[in-house]
């Protein structure tokens, strides 16, 4: 059994085992590279650039394979904005979610006013600066090894310099995803900074647990989260190191419920910025300190399809987008042909974005009592393991529809 404890053992070996080497260039930042469960449970594919996941194929209650991740079958827009830049399926950072006004001191302060030195970060998103800035993580090329004797496994680097970015320090990231028996899927980050600097990292993934057979919303998707409070942010979506309680409010998903259901509930206090309905929020799991996790800290399942999965991670927060502005009527996304495109688009509350990460902009909050600042001697280790499993039936309380 995969579990967080003994998955720290496994990345060594990955490292360490023979394997073939191959870097990224321009013909090969591209590349599909596919792995396997060894009992046929579950395969993905990934591509070099931003060790971006591209799809990934589990079954579903009749046993059938279904691609339950979203993406591009032209992996050209992976690399442009053709498409818009919806960060399908890499890694973000160096940190990911939003930066208040793109600066952040070292040591941390609230809202980068010192004392220490302040840094700055190129804007993305109006005043702030969203997953890293304008080249982030998921816009490197990254080398690549696989594993003579394990295709069941793949492991990214990538060297960041010192100063990209307006980042100090420079950090070596290594990923590694893996796939095992019954459809566990294995994940972890390891950055190492040359001195000092923020790091917050995640992997950006857009599922969908039907692979859009039998719908086009999230009505049927229904998600539980270890969690009794959420970030409070402006209309930005920028936190003001406040949490608040989910108490009688949409953002409660301590006993499961429908979250397409939920999502007209949150129009009024407008939880995902300004005019947006839907959620885009960072939840704070109750345990806040455990890396050795014996329960998911979240699950979500569709009733449709039957696919469930549930997540281990050692992070202190989730992120959740309900794919609010993933539609563009003058610039519609296809969708792969596994989920019936390209004829068809993507629509907006059609799938949801599930980022294991830290509390977000913790590094212009000191009251969350984070430290995000990394250095030669703390590297940022980020552990997540995502079992899939399928269900029948699932009782759904009535107050849920």
């Amino acid at each position: 059994m995969v579990t967080l404890s003994n998955f720290k053992f496994l990345i060594v070996a990955l490292a360490t085992l023979g394997s073939v080497a191959a870097a990224s260039d321009s013909s090969e930042d591209l590349k599909t590279i596919e792995i396997a469960a060894a009992d046929g449970s579950a395969k993905a594919t990934f591509i070099p650039f931003g060790a971006t996941l591209t799809s990934f194929w589990v079954k579903d209650k009749n046993g059938e394979l279904r691609d339950v991740l979203l993406g591009f079958d032209d992996t050209s827009l992976y690399k442009s904005d053709n498409k818009g830049h919806p960060y399908f399926g890499p890694i973000v950072g160096r940190y990911a979610n939003r930066i208040r006004n793109g600066t952040f001191t070292i040591p941390q302060s609230k809202n980068a006013s010192g004392p220490g030195k302040k840094y700055y970060v190129p804007h993305t998103e109006g005043n702030n600066t969203l997953h890293g800035g304008k080249v982030g993580y998921d816009r490197r090329d990254y080398s690549y090894r696989v594993l003579h004797n394990s295709p069941s496994s793949v492991t990214f680097s990538m060297i960041d310099p010192a100063g990209t970015e307006g980042f100090p320090g420079q950090v070596n990231t290594t990923v590694i995803y893996a796939l095992h028996a019954k459809a566990t899927f294995a994940m972890t980050i390891i950055a190492k900074a040359s001195e000092d600097t923020p790091i917050m990292l995640s992997g950006h993934h857009y599922w969908n647990l039907e692979a859009y057979k039998e719908s086009e919303d999230l009505n049927n998707h229904h998600v539980q989260i270890q969690s009794s409070n959420y970030v409070v942010t402006n209309p930005q979506l920028i936190p003001n190191g406040q949490l608040a309680s989910v108490e009688g409010n949409p953002m409660d998903f301590r006993t499961a419920k429908s979250l397409g259901r939920s999502i007209p509930g949150t129009a009024l206090a407008a939880y995902c910025g300004a005019d947006c309905v839907g959620f885009d929020n960072c939840w704070v799991f109750d345990d806040v300190s455990s890396s050795e996790r014996t329960k998911p800290v979240f699950s979500a399942w569709s009733t449709n399809s039957g696919i469930k999965f549930d997540l281990y991670t050692n992070q202190r927060a989730l992120q959740i987008y309900s794919c609010n502005g993933i539609y563009n009527a003058t610039n519609p996304i296809p969708r792969k042909k596994s989920h019936g495109g390209p004829d068809k688009n993507y629509v907006k509350h059609s799938c949801l974005v599930v980022e294991a990460e830290d509390i977000i902009d913790g590094i212009n909050n000191p009251e969350f009592g984070v430290n995000q600042i990394y250095g030669p001697d703390r590297p940022d280790r980020w552990h997540g393991i995502y079992k899939f499993s399928t269900v029948d039936v699932m009782k759904i309380n009535s107050s849920d529809f």
